[in-house]
């Protein structure tokens, strides 16, 4: 009993730790905008490399492993043709820049987020179900991305015509769809034991997703050789985080 409470209590923070880095836009305030962009160049190449390690590091192998049968792989594909679907149809971008056309959609993009949200905390509640390690490692490489996710989006709230307050608020709202998500995903996968084993590489397939047609095209843009090398050694260093992450939790 003390094991299962252990697993909400670690959901439960994990999840709202996540949503605090909403906040994140309110420190963007007071940078410069030239210094902002080269902040966000190396948050989304950690991001890119946190989240490539964390689904060929640690969610794939543990898939694998407790797999019973089930195509792992055939879940990954599943995994990034719905995060696709998910972006398409619900327009969940991820706007790093703050400079999106929102003015018609802006809604229906806090709808996207919402549910982006929420499936993070659905997986970050799968992964600790599985494992305390496997659940922090999940945590660290999705709180790599929302950082500078928060930050493009705080900036297309305020792009889109609401205060800072009113952005700062939605946001922050917004992202508690995370422990809503921890809490569903922690009692779907208490009922339905085999709902992880589909989880994990769906998770896979979402940060292969987000990592390949996002993160890496936005690290591409970068034209000053000098600028595109630093920010592709912070990739690999946010691979090295997730390697290390595995040695020392073993997760």
């Amino acid at each position: 009993m003390n094991g299962v409470f252990e697993e909400l209590a670690y959901i439960l923070l994990a999840t709202f730790f996540i949503s605090l880095i909403s906040f994140v836009g309110v420190i963007c305030l007071a940078l410069k905008e030239n210094i902002l962009n080269k902040i966000l160049l190396v948050l989304i190449g950690l991001s890119a490399g946190a989240l490539m390690g964390g689904a060929f590091l640690h969610l794939l192998p543990e898939a694998v492993e407790k797999t019973t049968g089930l195509d792992v792989y055939l879940f990954v594909l599943i995994g990034f043709i719905i995060f696709f679907l998910i972006e398409k149809v619900l327009h969940w971008r991820h706007c790093h820049k703050g400079e999106c056309d929102v003015h018609t959609f802006q809604y229906m993009n806090l709808v996207g987020d919402s549910i982006h949200n929420f499936i993070d905390g659905m997986i970050m509640a799968a992964s600790f179900v599985v494992s305390i390690p496997l659940g922090i490692t999940t945590t660290i490489a999705i709180s790599t991305h929302e950082i500078p996710q928060e930050i493009g989006d705080f900036g297309v709230l305020l792009y889109g015509g609401f205060s800072k307050r009113r952005a700062i608020m939605l946001n922050f709202v917004v992202a508690l769809t995370a422990v809503l998500g921890g809490i569903v995903g922690y009692f779907v996968s208490s009922l339905i034991e085999d709902i992880v084993l589909f989880i994990l590489p769906f998770a896979a397939g979402g940060f292969i997703y987000i990592a390949a047609t996002d993160l890496v095209p936005e690290i591409r843009k970068e034209l000053n050789m000098k600028k595109y090398m630093a920010t592709l050694c912070v990739f690999i260093c946010g691979i090295l985080i997730m390697w290390v992450t595995k040695v020392v939790f073993g997760g």
